[in-house]
This record gives structure tokens, C-alpha cells and sequence, in this order.
């Protein structure tokens, strides 16, 4: 009886000496590069303009895991203000996205 509450007296002890030594894990990062998103999905025809509306154009977009393509749609046209279209910038050999966004004119 003695014996096992000595060993259950020293799981927790044990767990704690656990944390406290670092692992070969903490001392390494893992960079990840992806290739330049995929061509354009389809061709699609604009459709009739909009009046007071901007067309966003259909683009690729990473959600994190993967490339996701959206739709082109019209948004609703900011006074004072000129849309940007989404973009992709190649930043040495690594690709940013830049959402499309509202600048002023």
C-alpha cells in the first residue's frame, strides 16, 4: 500500500519535470512557400454593369490551407474612393495576397 501512494505522489511530480525540460521541438520553424496561385478558373463574360456598383473581378484567394477561387461580383461603388482589384505580388520567391480594397482618390 505504502508503494503506491508513493508512485502516485510522484506522477504528478513527474508530469512537471516534463514541462520543465525544452524539447528538440521549441528550437526548430518550419517555413512554408507556396508557388504562384493557379490561372484564372474560366473566362467568364462580366455581366450588364450596375449603376452605383464596381465590378470586383473572380480571383484566387488562400484560405490558409488551400487556393479558393471567388466568383466576380458587383460591390457597391464609395464615394470619394476608386476600387484596387485583389492581386497577387511576387515578393522574392514567395507570392502575398492583396485583397481588393477601397482607396481614396
Amino acid at each position: 500500500m505504502t508503494d503506491r501512494r508513493g508512485f502516485l505522489a510522484l506522477i504528478p511530480a513527474l508530469g512537471l519535470a516534463a514541462l520543465a525540460v525544452p524539447g528538440t521541438a521549441e528550437a526548430q520553424s518550419v517555413t512554408l512557400n507556396f508557388g504562384p496561385p493557379p490561372p484564372p478558373r474560366y473566362a467568364r463574360p462580366m455581366p450588364p454593369p450596375r449603376r452605383g456598383h464596381v465590378w470586383q473581378e473572380g480571383h484566387w484567394r488562400w484560405n490558409g490551407r488551400r487556393y479558393v477561387w471567388e466568383d466576380g461580383r458587383w460591390i457597391r461603388a464609395r464615394r470619394g474612393r476608386h476600387y484596387a482589384q485583389p492581386r497577387w505580388d511576387q515578393d522574392g520567391d514567395r507570392w502575398r495576397y492583396r485583397p481588393g480594397r477601397w482607396d481614396r482618390d
